[in-house]
């Protein structure tokens, strides 16, 4: 039979274009391979979590992970280092703000150290995972400070916020012989007692601390020194309700201060307010268990302390040793004046309402006739239950500087147990009231006693 000789032609067109769709596919997949690997090998960290890629440790958000300096965020590995480096590289950049964060899912172990101004820009740490230092006195390395952790110094511009945790690990601290009621019988001991501040602000301006969950200090949770313009929203500081000196915030030579929205329960005061303070707004804070909410001590060692302009409000203190207080020692000099208590409910509380210009911590205190001046106290709407181990109200003021100008109104305290209304206790405090109050108030002094007059108040 005589075969045509368009077959053949017609099989070998057929098998030479299959042949080179074969090749473009074989040669199509392996440049997609190429390249997937090329950029795995750019990014792959065998040693530590793998951060993003950024150029020149920043991304395009301009936000530096400690990851890229190095930090391994295991929670036994020392990231000290890593955070200076971090520090150091936003604290130079001329960006306008230059942010650090601290991601999520890590525990990072940092040593005391002092992060330092002054910086280019605006700063952020940015604190998303968990910070801690060692873990106890034992740990504590002996050439480091033993009185503060994590220290911001002469910062102006900056913002601590996230979401997440800033563990401060001490229980250990808590439990030196020397901690009131820590040793036997529940006495104190002599020996080392210094015991380091979670997070120390210092000669700082235009701070923010925002959104973070603060625990367990071995001591105060935040202090600033000497700062100015610091805003507090939204945090949570919780401590045992038997945790010594674990103050939640306290505040020295510091003004323009808000402190809002925020959560403490601790085993000290949940805020104080140290001597050079004014222009303080304390508003929405709910505190307890703890000390409460208290200007002072003020006056220690005869020294002058001035206090003014601060204002507390629309707040809830449950359980506490103390409501809203003024406390200062025997000897000292200057005044508190110009402070505002308004719109606070209180939840078994001892001592709701207390001025207490005979402060002291042993039994040993001597009667001294120079005192802080305590003047123009406002207490308005405070409501609600008092433990009867103390009075619903007590006005304990300086023989030779008397309290004057205290104001009450609308004040409601009954007692949580029992239906006993216990009196208040006044000595030597000279007030007015606008309102009946419950319990009535019949041991306030009318007018200014001319031992007030003759007192140089322009010393503040």
């Amino acid at each position: 039979m005589k075969h045509s000789p368009i077959l053949p032609l017609a099989f070998s067109i057929f098998f030479l274009t299959l042949f080179l769709l074969v090749q473009a596919r074989h040669h199509s997949h392996t440049k997609h391979k190429h390249s997937h690997s090329h950029k795995s090998s750019k990014h792959s960290s065998p040693a530590r979590p793998s951060p993003p890629h950024n150029e020149n440790n920043n991304n395009a958000s301009g936000v530096l992970d400690v990851r890229t300096f190095g930090a391994i965020g295991d929670g036994k590995t020392d990231d000290t280092e890593s955070f200076k480096m971090a520090w150091d590289t936003a604290c130079q950049s001329e960006s306008a703000v230059n942010a650090i964060l601290v991601p999520q899912g890590f525990s990072f172990l940092i040593q005391s150290t002092i992060f330092t101004g002054p910086c280019q820009s605006v700063m952020v740490l940015k604190v998303d995972g968990t910070l801690m230092p060692p873990d106890g006195p034992e740990s504590w390395p002996k050439n480091n400070s033993r009185h503060q952790w994590l220290v911001f110094y002469r910062i102006n511009g900056m913002s601590m916020e996230g979401s997440g945790l800033i563990d401060g690990r001490g229980e250990k601290w808590w439990d030196l012989p020397c901690k009131p009621h820590k040793g036997p019988n529940g006495t104190t001991l002599p020996g080392p007692c210094d015991s380091p501040i979670a997070i120390r602000f210092f000669m700082s301006s235009n701070l923010t601390v925002q959104g973070l969950r603060v625990k367990n200090s071995p001591q105060f949770h935040f202090r600033f020194d000497g700062c100015k313009n610091v805003h507090i929203e939204s945090i949570y500081i919780t401590s045992p309700k038997l945790s010594p000196n674990t103050d939640g915030i306290h505040i020295e030579n510091t003004n323009d201060v808000k402190i809002y929205n925020s959560v403490i329960s601790n085993g000290d005061d949940c805020v104080s307010i140290g001597s050079g303070c004014n222009d303080v707004d304390i508003k929405n804070i709910t505190c307890g268990p703890g000390h409460g909410i208290s200007i002072g001590s003020l006056g220690n060692h005869n020294s002058r302390a001035c206090v003014s302009n601060i204002m507390v409000r629309d707040s809830l203190i449950k359980v506490t040793e103390n409501g809203v207080r003024i406390k200062t020692w025997q000897g000292g000099s200057g005044s508190v004046s110009g402070v505002t208590f308004n719109n606070i409910h209180m939840v078994s509380v001892r001592n709701p309402i207390i001025i207490d210009q005979f402060y002291c911590l042993t039994k040993d205190c001597t009667n001294k006739s120079s005192a802080v001046s305590v003047s123009n106290i406002v207490y308005t709407n405070i409501k609600g239950t008092y433990d009867i181990r103390s009075p619903p109200m007590r006005f304990s003021c300086s023989d030779s500087v008397p309290c004057t100008n205290l104001t009450l109104s609308e004040i409601e305290l009954l007692p949580a147990q029992g239906d006993i209304v216990h009196d208040p206790f006044c000595w030597n405090a000279y007030g007015d009231l606008e309102t009946l109050t419950i319990p009535p108030v019949s041991c306030l002094l009318e007018g200014t006693p001319q031992s007030v007059l003759d007192f140089d108040i322009t010393r503040c």
